[in-house]
């Protein structure tokens, strides 16, 4: 059998430098494979064809993977879809350049196959989804090979606020291959992870506010969250469908790219994503990458009085300097493009998704939103599985208190450090019983006006001087969650390293609903740029696997 692996160390880190032009069909980068294929750029990869990798990814005296800490579940039949891929391409079939690619999904992504869809809870161990989730049924069409499942923050963060990211009672604690010891971001903790430390060159994950950027941008890779609607979520275990969404990671922005195209469209499961028709670009997103030389028609905006000044000083340093190049590349950089909605939706303090409630008003909180969301959505996807007696939130949290040892229904120290404040997103969730009342309304009109009218639509306008993309720190948390509440688009590529912890920080591009396409033009643009300036414009660094003997639990801050 001749399997298509991923090379380790190789695949997507380098961009190509002529990405409209270039016709490789395998995601821009190198895969190898048992034999040579000159057409596809692969080569030889071992002695003799690989028969089960397997113990490549987990060593023969820890087949269970407890110290791969960012894959949860091995699809058991992952070399039989490839063996029948690969008999397809020796045929002459080649389905598109996902043919063969190995790739994970978030563990709240449905498959229906042998393995569990649980968002990480030990609660929907056994439970049976009724169908792929559409995203999975359009890769396994595009003729990707579905590797396993990966970690995550049980139910997507939603269940505690105060809590290991990318911990989980059924996968233990993702971790960074930049750094073990802090966090690796959330809740795609382990999609992105894995990227980074080459386990897959793809993944997916899914966002409500910042679970893809926040992850991709801590492990140095890139991350595409879409507009809410371009990507389905039928299939997917809901937080909020005014915010959900699925979104991709690659070592590059082709990489990211190529995932994007092969998941986004209608589907009927979702109505919202009939919102996109006429909306998108009818050759996919690929077309839209370029090289460094696009950067003289750009014009870029800076909200430095609304993120930036809440950068760390040694990321601001580097992130500058990416500016500095990107203006002498022939880039417009328009500063103090500011959100003018920031005193009422930015937290000085830091991300806060009940800033509203903070300030005394839940009628202004996307929390207020997303907990009632919650409750009214869970009930719905659970009502579809078969074989589980998990039928609404209150027997999750019932069984949370049930299973106090390891899924931690009680704050700690009664619970399990790992969940320090218990269940407690859960609660306010039980709390809302799913009502949709008037301070529900007021509270979803507000974030939706405040973050697109009067935010980042506004941004964009610039008093009349249009911008074609904003630029900002994603390690501000505040940023990513602006664009969660408005629904929009964010593309995060790989900014620099921080000198005290090793752990990689990202630079964002923000656009306005929709606009995929420009913000994958720019975020290419700006990739080639660094690429071409080795080093002197940031970009991605190799993994170290810092304080790799450490497991500890909870994860460190960063």
């Amino acid at each position: 059998m001749e399997l298509w692996l991923v090379c380790f160390g190789l695949l997507g880190l380098f961009p190509s430098q002529s990405f409209a032009q270039d016709s490789n069909p395998l995601l821009g980068a190198y895969l190898k494979t048992s034999s040579c294929d000159g057409e596809n750029e692969t080569c030889n990869l071992f002695d003799s064809p690989l028969q089960d990798p397997t113990p490549y990814y987990f060593p023969a005296e820890d087949r269970d993977g407890t110290s791969n800490f960012d894959v949860l579940e091995l699809n058991p039949d992952f070399l039989s879809i490839a063996a029948s891929l690969d008999a397809e391409r020796a045929s002459g079939i080649l389905r598109g350049p996902l043919h063969g690619v190995p790739f994970l999904i978030k563990d709240n992504i449905a498959s229906k196959d042998q393995m569990e869809t649980t968002a990480g809870s030990l609660a929907l161990l056994g439970s049976i989804v009724p169908r792929d989730a559409h995203i999975v049924s359009k890769l396994r069409a595009a003729g990707g090979v579905l590797f396993g499942k990966a970690t995550l923050s049980e139910w997507a963060d939603m269940r505690s606020n105060n809590y290991s990211e990318g911990y989980s009672g059924r996968g233990g604690q993702a971790r960074s291959p930049y750094n073990l010891t802090v966090t690796p971001g959330g809740s795609s903790s382990g999609s992105a992870a894995a990227v980074a430390a080459n386990i897959v060159p793809i993944a997916f994950g899914t966002e409500t506010d910042g679970s893809v950027i926040n992850p991709a941008e801590l492990n140095a890779v890139v991350g595409i969250k879409p507009t809410v609607g371009l990507t389905s979520r039928a299939g997917v275990i809901p937080e909020s469908l005014n915010q959900d969404t699925v979104g991709t990671f690659g070592k590059t922005v082709r990489d990211a790219t190529y995932a994007l195209d092969a998941i986004y469209g209608p589907d009927p499961r979702d109505n919202y994503t009939l919102a996109q028709i006429g909306k998108t670009p009818p050759g996919g997103y690929i077309p839209s990458l370029t090289n460094r030389y696009a950067l003289q028609n750009a014009t870029f905006g800076i909200p430095w009085e609304t993120f930036w000044t809440l950068t760390d000083p040694d990321q601001q340093t580097q992130l500058l300097a990416i500016i500095s190049a990107i203006r002498s590349a022939g880039a417009t950089i328009i500063n103090g493009t500011e959100l003018p909605s920031r005193d009422l939706l930015v937290d000085p303090d830091g991300w806060n998704w009940m800033y509203g409630d903070t300030r005394g008003f839940p009628n202004e909180s996307e929390y207020t939103v997303v907990k009632t969301d919650f409750y009214n959505n869970i009930r719905a996807y659970l009502a579809e599985l078969s074989n589980t007696r998990i039928r609404t939130l209150e027997d999750i949290v019932q069984y949370n208190y049930d299973n106090d040892g390891t899924e931690g229904g009680n704050p700690w120290p009664l619970g399990i450090p790992a969940f320090y404040s218990g269940q407690d997103g859960f609660l306010a969730s039980l709390a809302s019983k799913g009502v949709m009342d008037e301070t529900y309304y007021q509270a979803l009109d507000f974030c939706h006006y405040q973050s697109r009218e009067r935010g980042i639509d506004a941004m964009l306008a610039n008093n009349g001087r249009r911008l074609d993309a904003v630029l900002v720190p994603p390690d501000v948390g505040q940023t990513y969650q602006i664009a969660a509440q408005a629904g929009y688009p964010v593309v995060t590529i790989p900014g620099g390293v921080s000198k005290g912890n090793g752990m990689p920080f990202g630079l964002a591009l923000m656009g306005t609903a929709w606009s995929e396409a420009s913000l994958v033009r720019w975020a290419s643009a700006i990739e080639d740029l660094q690429f071409v300036s080795k080093g002197k414009a940031g970009g991605r660094t190799v993994p170290r696997f810092y304080d790799y003997l450490r497991k500890n639990v909870p994860i460190a801050g960063e």
